[in-house]
């Protein structure tokens, strides 16, 4: 006997920004009734938007002391420390980082997950446009720019195989040719039916100057999303006291070496709510820590560490999407590991002399946290998952 199918639900993925409102929302439900995906099986509706927000007073650039009985790290992945990420510039796994250098128990980072199929637009990489693997489910088939496909080489399931192995083929076929970009072709589906069930993405495509009914769509793989993170426990407490972890900044271990698609949204809702019921029973246990420092904002920054600190962070960038991406090697991730160190150096030496800003902070969480990416890659002497090294290319169970 089958097992009844889970609800299912429209994410939004940053469609309105920070546009958000009841109309908005009740806009967008209208619409799902009338495109037909109520009479589909989706039953709710994910507002996933407001990524790209975040400023501080940029007239004094202060940076405040808030006590807390306890606190919760909601901090979002860490896309932004590769190249080219379906995330917003502001996933520099900041909590992750903070987490770190506080001596909490950070697990499971090589486990990155890389989305097969975003747009492939140089002028956008953080956010990259995602093209949903609906469009793969709906028929696209993944072609070389020269028409020719591919997939049958690596997976009997072809373009409708799991993320990591679409991924990983893609990765190889680019690497074979010399290509930036593979296609994604759905010109054979009726064009009004392609525009029907997919406006979003038809509309973005044309703005850009491709008619995906007449076009190819042009893709690659780019990071997507963070399995581990701040080890959690079913309360959603990390291993540092009163400090609990929720989202994509947290490991609970759910996700395992591979996340299931918007498995990621349902796992933050049940941690919240058990780390809120469980911060809840203990709070009145707790007491202010008073003996908290100011922050020290001596210090000056000038336009050449301004541009220095850019320049390092496009080099994090390049470091993580060329060396600890889809698929690794020891050599690989050993000069990860050494460039990364002499940015660390560089950048702890800039940080103790300059006044702290936003983009030199990111600078800091970005290198750790690839540091813990490239640290655990090596550490496992295995692929498992979303971790693939041409060294150890079998499952360590295999091997026995």
């Amino acid at each position: 006997m089958l097992a009844k199918r889970p609800p299912m639900g429209f994410n939004t993925w940053n469609t309105f920004g920070e546009n958000i409102s009841d109309s908005v929302i009740r806009e967008t439900a209208d619409a799902m009734v009338e495109l037909g995906l109520r009479d589909a099986g989706y039953e709710y509706l994910v507002i996933d938007d407001c990524w790209s927000k975040r400023e501080r007073d940029p007239e004094t650039g202060k940076i405040d002391t808030y006590l807390s009985k306890v606190t919760l790290m909601a901090t979002g992945g860490t896309g932004a420390v590769y190249a080219t990420t379906t995330n917003p510039n502001i996933a520099t796994g900041d909590g992750i980082a903070m987490v770190y250098r506080a001596k909490g128990k950070v697990q499971d980072m090589e486990f990155v997950q890389f989305h097969p199929t975003a747009l492939y637009n140089p002028a956008e990489r953080h956010p990259a446009y995602l093209i949903t693997e609906a469009m793969r489910g709906y028929g696209g088939i993944l072609r070389l720019p020269n028409g020719e496909e591919f997939m049958q080489k690596y997976d009997e399931r072809l373009s409708l195989a799991p993320r990591d192995i679409v991924a990983r083929a893609i990765d190889k076929e680019m690497k074979i040719h010399g290509l930036d970009h593979v296609c994604l072709d759905v010109t054979h589906k009726d064009p009004e039916e392609t525009k029907h069930h997919f406006p979003n993405i038809y509309a973005k495509c044309l703005s850009i100057g491709i008619d995906i009914t007449k076009e190819y769509i042009p893709v690659a793989p780019c990071a997507h999303y963070m399995c581990g993170g701040i080890k959690v426990d079913l309360d959603g407490q990390s291993t540092i006291r009163r400090l609990y972890a929720v989202g994509e900044c947290s490991c609970t271990g759910l996700h395992g070496g591979n996340r299931l698609a918007s498995n990621s949204l349902i796992e933050a809702v049940v941690y919240a709510d058990a780390a809120s019921r469980h911060s809840l029973e203990v709070i009145d246990q707790y007491d202010f820590n008073n003996k908290v420092p100011e922050w020290n904002d001596e210090g000056t920054m000038t336009n050449e560490e301004k541009v220095l600190i850019a320049q390092d962070a496009k080099e994090v960038n390049q470091i993580m999407s060329t060396y600890v991406g889809i698929v690794r090697s020891d050599l690989r991730l050993h000069r990860a590991w050494e460039r990364l160190d002499l940015l660390y150096e560089e950048t702890e030496h800039l940080f103790k002399r300059v006044k702290p800003t936003k983009d030199i902070c990111e600078l800091r969480n970005m290198i750790n946290v690839g540091y813990l990416i490239t640290r655990q890659a090596i550490e496992r002497k295995e692929s498992r998952g979303l971790h693939y090294t041409i060294d150890y290319p079998k499952h360590a169970l295999d091997n026995n």
